[in-house]
């Protein structure tokens, strides 16, 4: 029994669209492939993802996921959970996990991206946290700390032509700097709005949506900036944009980690981010990406204005970046660190 293939149940009721959304599927995948291992993904009914598990060949199959009040898609998927009878289950954030209940026939594991509230996550025995301040997070508010682990996420490592310079209207003699994410307040996309102000000669590509759009719109007409930032929408072709800037910049006044600094370094893309809580924590300043304070524009221009200025500094950059990735967080490095914390999982059942 110990030598057959462990049952891994991954569970995610996400949104259409997101930086979560895709990891998933990425590591859905690669745990696919992976010789010690079976897995099936029980995701919520979008059939686009659907659609790229199964022809990665993942056994999917898709739920509403909806409010407590769904009894009767709570009880498929329940029942089908079940019939699969997994040796483990990874929920992924707190709508799976409040769907996943705890149980006697599973070892039950919730992967927290970001500083969730932790008592929708309280019923699981095992935690992965991205970040060692999601991990410390945890085990501040009280879960046991031998069993909450650091996995981090590891990059679309697909290669990907660049897009031709003067996409979107973009003037191909001039520095083109990147930026992407969920058009959100944490994102502090506004503070690079208003670094871009004290950067005259830079056009800026952002990628992505959300609540904040014609707000940021707004900021940007107010600035002057209508002609050098070209809103692209929400994009599945993030890597392709980093190899065709010169530069990537997140300026989030909050997050977790996510896959974009993993992304900038998998793809050769100099990083500046600002001191948040997972870049703050992954990146070292001056090796493998610069850092500047949250909320400084200032701060981050001049960051940006350095990068852009000194090919010697972008090269090193590069060149750290890429190693860092190579030893901590390429997709076989994180594929086998997943698939170990399973094995060490079985034995200890």
């Amino acid at each position: 029994m110990t030598d057959s293939p462990i049952r891994v149940a991954q569970v995610l009721a996400g949104a259409a669209q997101g930086g979560a959304e895709n990891f998933f599927v990425r590591l859905v995948a690669g745990l696919h492939e992976h010789p010690s291992l079976e897995v099936k993904a029980f995701i919520r009914d979008h059939a686009h993802r659907i659609d790229s598990l199964r022809q990665a060949g993942v056994d999917t199959e898709g739920f509403r996921f909806g409010s407590s009040l769904d009894l009767l898609d709570r009880h498929r998927f329940r029942t089908t959970l079940r019939q699969y009878a997994p040796e483990i289950v990874m929920t992924w954030m707190g709508r799976a996990s409040a769907y996943t209940p705890h149980s006697r026939d599973y070892t039950l594991v919730s992967r927290l991206g970001h500083y969730y509230k932790l008592k929708y996550y309280s019923h699981a025995d095992y935690w992965v946290g991205i970040s060692k301040g999601i991990c410390k997070h945890m085990i501040e508010g009280g879960f046991p700390a031998d069993r909450v682990v650091h996995i981090p996420n590891f990059a679309d490592e697909r290669e990907v032509e660049p897009l031709a310079r003067d996409s979107f209207s973009t003037p191909t003699d001039r520095p083109l700097i990147l930026a992407a994410g969920r058009l959100h307040v944490n994102k502090a996309f506004d503070v690079l709005l208003h670094s871009l102000t004290e950067l005259p000669d830079v056009t800026l590509w952002l990628a992505g949506s959300g609540p904040e759009e014609q707000n940021l719109k707004a900021l940007c007409a107010k600035l002057g900036l209508e002609s050098r930032v070209r809103f692209l929408g929400w994009r599945t072709d993030v890597t392709a944009l980093m190899r065709t800037a010169d530069l990537f910049v997140c300026p989030s006044r909050h997050e977790g980690l996510g896959s974009i600094v993993m992304e900038s370094w998998a793809h050769r893309c100099p990083i500046v981010a600002t001191n948040s809580q997972g870049p703050g924590e992954s990146i070292t300043d001056g090796v493998s990406g610069l850092i500047t304070p949250i909320d400084d524009a200032t701060a981050l221009a001049k960051a940006v204005a350095s990068v852009l200025k000194s090919n010697e500094l972008r090269q090193r950059l590069i060149d750290g970046a890429s190693e860092v990735y190579a030893n901590g967080y390429s997709k076989a490095h994180i594929v086998q660190r997943y698939a170990d914390f399973y094995q060490q999982i079985r034995s200890n059942r």
